[in-house]
C-alpha cells in the first residue's frame, strides 16, 4: 500500500517515490512460462501527481523474471521493465468539496480505482503491467537451436548432432519385396505335385 496523505489535495502537487518491494504471493507473470517468483525484489518508481479527480499514478518497475525456454526447455532469466499509468479517485469528493459525480460522468469514473483512506494498493497494476511486458514464447537466446525432434538431444552442446535419415518411399519398396519373398515362399510349400509324382500314382 502506498501512502498519498503527504501529496495532499491541491492540484499539481507532485510526489516521487522509489521503493523496492517484494513480488506478491503466486509471483507476477505467466504459471509455467516465465515470470517473476514470489518473494523477489521489484524496484518501483513513481511520480504521484494530484489532479481534480484524485492522484494519478505513473511509474515503472523493474525486475529479474525466470522461466523456461520454449526451445530447448532449460532455465533461463531476463531481466523486465514495465511501465504503468493508473488514476486513484477521491472516494467522495474532490479538493473543493464538491459532491463526486453522478449519471455520465458516474460512468467514466468506474474505469478509476478509488483511494481507501488516502492510501492505493499497486498489485493489480503492477501485475498486469508485469504479464504485458513479458514474453508470450521465452528463448534463452535468440539462435536458439532447440532439441532433436528425435533423441531430444540439445542441439547447442551439439550442432552437429544429426539421425541418418532413410528415404520413406525405399522403405515401403523394401517392404513390400520382403512380402513378396514370403508369399512366393508360401506358394512353393503349397504348389501341386509335380509330373513325376503324377506318373508315380
Amino acid at each position: 500500500m502506498f501512502d498519498t496523505h503527504e501529496l495532499g489535495r491541491r492540484p499539481g502537487a507532485l510526489q516521487r517515490i522509489s521503493r523496492s518491494v517484494q513480488a506478491p504471493k503466486e509471483g507476477l507473470g505467466v504459471e509455467g512460462v516465465i515470470g517473476v517468483p514470489e518473494g523477489a525484489p521489484v524496484e518501483i518508481e513513481l511520480r504521484l501527481e494530484s489532479v481534480m479527480e484524485g492522484v494519478l499514478v505513473t511509474g515503472t518497475a523493474r525486475a529479474s523474471a525466470e522461466g523456461e525456454c520454449v526451445r530447448c526447455l532449460e532455465p533461463l532469466r531476463q531481466e523486465v521493465e514495465a511501465d504503468f499509468q493508473e488514476m486513484f479517485s477521491y472516494p467522495d469528493t474532490d479538493d473543493r468539496g464538491r459532491k463526486a459525480a453522478t449519471g455520465d460522468d458516474a460512468e467514466d469514473d468506474e474505469d478509476m480505482t478509488p483511494l481507501e483512506d488516502g492510501m492505493f494498493d499497486l498489485e493489480p497494476v503492477l501485475r498486469d503491467a508485469v504479464v504485458l511486458a513479458l514474453p508470450m514464447q521465452p528463448v534463452c537466446r535468440e539462435d536458439c537451436a532447440g532439441l532433436c525432434a528425435e533423441c531430444g538431444a540439445n542441439l547447442n552442446d551439439d550442432p552437429d548432432h544429426h539421425h541418418d535419415a532413410v528415404d520413406i518411399r525405399w522403405a515401403a519398396l523394401q517392404g513390400l519385396a520382403g512380402s513378396l519373398g514370403t508369399d512366393e515362399k508360401d506358394n512353393m510349400s503349397g504348389a501341386e505335385p509335380g509330373v513325376d509324382e503324377k506318373q508315380e500314382k
